[in-house]
């Protein structure tokens, strides 16, 4: 056959499954280490006992909550296959992988309400330019015309899908398939692979028209092709392969093929097409722009912390070869030795021999490597090859341990966890003093907290973020503050006039002096001024307060009695007299926000804004994302906690936004009451 063509070496080879939440990849995973014989029988995640999915909490929700790794051989060649979740929350792992491997595997159903998850991971891939091969899965349970359903599924691509197969139906239920390259009907055998059969006459008519259109569609970018067809020549069919394999690789076209991974049908003529047509490490090294120059060069796809292995980065070799005590660098010239490599298997993890180029291992202790990260033997460092940049976090939880003896233990969890999924932000709030975990949405802080009860054996506890309001002033007030005490000895004395008055919105804290004639020595002003701010942390409604103007306008002091710290004390009794006589008002924090989302849920979009108090700036089209509308709006940062929730709720989980704090805005009635409140009972409980 002409798909070898043009190949500079079959080697390892490198696969991701991606595609949407529920879309089989578990269980494509499962058939394709089975049919491969990498494993003894074939699990079901019903079951509980794949290779894939078997972390706690992935077992606990019955989905995808990280990446699984497995390996097998296939015809003489190694594959190792790297399954990434299909949630949106989890999106992250799969951007971590995507960059070093030859082909990614998108599996996905004939389900509508899944084309906006489905365009979310193509379009990942297209960004990347990585060659993909759509597996169309269930065709066992598919209730429509594959033809139908394939119209349905390019609205989700940029690139056209062009199927390779059609199904064999009988009364309704595919029985088999028919390869349109190959020109041959095989049928589905249980627990053993798909037999030959000859066409019937009716299968050999839908044959030659879905072929035709196969080659239409492989013709737009071959001209001699084009020629043929107008001449009724019969391409050959090397040709034919050679312009699937050649438009695969090049990102023109994105071939479909049916089966089923639960029934483990279609699984052998994915793995040969793989094995054939799949591009091999060399153009994965060529696409970033790595290797060639003798040096050993890695791309970091994922890091695990295991429990004995400690600190494990999945990389894969794209240039020269890893062993054991060998030194690799980053791009800033940081330092790792490797501290033996390792073969991956679900949770499995076994050391093995040296690893050579294209493979996909794990290497021990690379203390300084993160995921995404280029590594190289040369000492000079290497040019990072693909940036992971993770999107801002959608939601935070507050987090404390029961116990307050594991607060250390707490960090140093958060802080392994988090070097794991870098999706994940760690922050400490210097002005409430909580720890926040911000994620991907309420699904992913969930699992992590899970990680920190099961995996480290910590117990937690998580409330709401509070909310950082502040308050202002309306009206304005000149008070005087005297602090006078006599003890035996020195006694102490400090008098200040402040002149308290609100500033425009924005405009901070500001403060001078009038003084004149020497009345409040200058060694002192400074005191006042400390006096001054340290009463504003903490306002007449128990907030921080901004946009306030204090003038030390009078003052006396004692030549014998007077202190930095009477001073201090004198301007924060000023302020705590005067400010309450200023008209005190709540301000809540306002964000700027921008949600995207497939355009058929813009209206409920719209009404979720509106709900939450927010003001809608505006809506366009999402650049560069058919069918998708991108809606801004002015929202209060408390209406913000579990908008992901409801949002994701209305666009078939993949709607998301962005945000940025733009201004303070008063909040009055019942609403700022209840806050003020809230605030009174911690400041008692503290």
């Amino acid at each position: 056959m002409g798909q070898d063509n043009g190949r500079r070496g079959h080697g390892p080879r490198c696969i991701a499954l991606v595609g949407p939440f529920g879309s089989g990849k578990t269980s494509l995973l499962e058939a394709l280490l089975w049919r491969s014989g990498a494993i003894p029988r074939q699990g079901h995640v019903s079951q509980g006992n794949t290779v894939g999915d078997a972390s706690a909490e992935a077992r606990a929700h019955v989905m995808s909550v990280e990446t699984n790794i497995a390996e097998c051989e296939f015809m003489g060649e190694p594959f190792t296959f790297v399954e990434c979740p299909g949630s949106v929350e989890f999106l992250t792992e799969m951007q971590g992988v995507l960059p070093g491997v030859d082909v990614a595997v998108v599996v996905c159903e004939a389900d509508e309400k899944k084309l906006p998850a489905l365009q979310v991971v193509l379009k990942e891939l297209e960004e990347r330019s990585i060659p993909r091969i759509l597996f169309l899965n269930k065709i066992d349970k598919a209730d429509a015309r594959v033809r139908e359903t394939l119209s349905a599924l390019q609205q989700a691509s940029e690139r056209p899908l062009v199927l390779r197969q059609i199904p064999i139906w009988e009364n309704g239920i595919a029985t088999g398939f028919i390869d349109l390259a190959l020109e041959r009907a095989f049928v589905y055998r249980e627990h053993a692979a798909s037999e030959i059969v000859e066409m019937s006459d009716g299968d050999h008519a839908r044959e030659e028209e879905a072929r035709f259109t196969m080659l239409e569609q492989l013709a737009d970018y071959d001209d001699a092709l084009m020629e043929q067809l107008l001449e009724d020549i019969p391409p050959p069919r090397d040709t034919v392969f050679d312009d699937l394999v050649s438009e695969m690789r090049d990102g023109l076209i994105v071939p479909v093929l049916i089966g089923s991974a639960e029934e483990a049908h279609g699984i052998m003529r994915l793995l040969k097409a793989i094995r054939h047509e799949a591009p091999g490490f060399e153009e994965t090294a060529d696409r970033l722009g790595v290797g060639g120059n003798g040096d050993t060069v890695v791309q970091v796809l994922k890091t695990i912390h295991t429990t004995h292995a400690g600190k494990l980065s999945l990389v894969r070799v794209l240039s020269g070869s890893v062993k054991d005590g060998d030194f690799l660098h980053g791009e800033d010239g940081t330092e790792d030795k490797v501290s033996g490599v390792f073969r991956v298997m679900g949770q499995q993890v076994t050391k093995r021999e040296p690893a050579t180029v294209g493979e996909t291992v794990a290497l021990g202790k690379l203390e300084h490597a993160r995921t995404g990260a280029t590594l190289t033997s040369a000492k000079a460092g290497i040019v990072q090859a693909a940036a992971l940049t993770p999107p801002q976090p959608v939601m935070a939880k507050a987090i404390v341990p029961t116990e307050r003896k594991d607060e250390v233990k707490l960090s140093a969890a958060i802080a392994k966890i988090a070097e794991e999924d870098p999706s994940l932000v760690i922050l400490h709030n210097q002005d409430t003093g909580e720890t926040l975990l911000e994620g991907q949405g309420e699904m992913h802080l969930r699992v992590t907290t899970e990680r920190l009860t099961g995996k480290y054996g910590l117990t937690i506890e998580t409330h709401q973020p509070q909310i950082p309001y502040r308050e202002t002033i309306r009206g304005s007030v000149t008070l005087r503050g005297r602090h006078k005490k006599q003890t035996g000895g020195h006694g102490q004395f400090g008098d200040v006039v402040l002149e308290i008055s609100a500033l425009p919105r924005g405009s901070g804290f500001q403060f001078s002096d009038r003084i004149t004639g020497g009345v409040v020595p200058k060694q002192y002003i400074p005191s006042v001024h400390h006096g001054v701010e340290d009463y504003l942390k903490q306002g007449p409604l128990g907030f921080e307060v901004v946009d306030v103007s204090v003038c030390l306008t009078d003052g006396s002091f004692h030549t014998v009695d007077s202190s930095d710290m009477a001073f201090k004390t004198a301007a924060q009794i000023a302020m705590r007299e005067g400010m309450p006589q200023c008209h005190p008002v709540l301000l809540e924090p306002v964000l700027e926000i921008e949600i995207v989302c497939p355009n058929e849920a813009t209206a409920k979009v719209n009404a979720i804004v509106s709900g939450r108090r927010g003001q809608i700036l505006g809506f366009d089209t999402r650049p560069g994302w058919e069918g998708w509308d991108s809606v801004k709006a002015m929202m209060p940062q408390s209406e913000i906690s579990d908008l992901i929730v409801e949002l994701r709720s209305a666009t078939a989980g993949v709607g998301t936004f962005t945000y940025a704090f733009d201004h303070l805005a008063e909040l009055s009635g019942r609403q700022a009451d209840q806050v003020i409140a809230a605030q009174a009972e911690r400041l008692k409980a503290r």
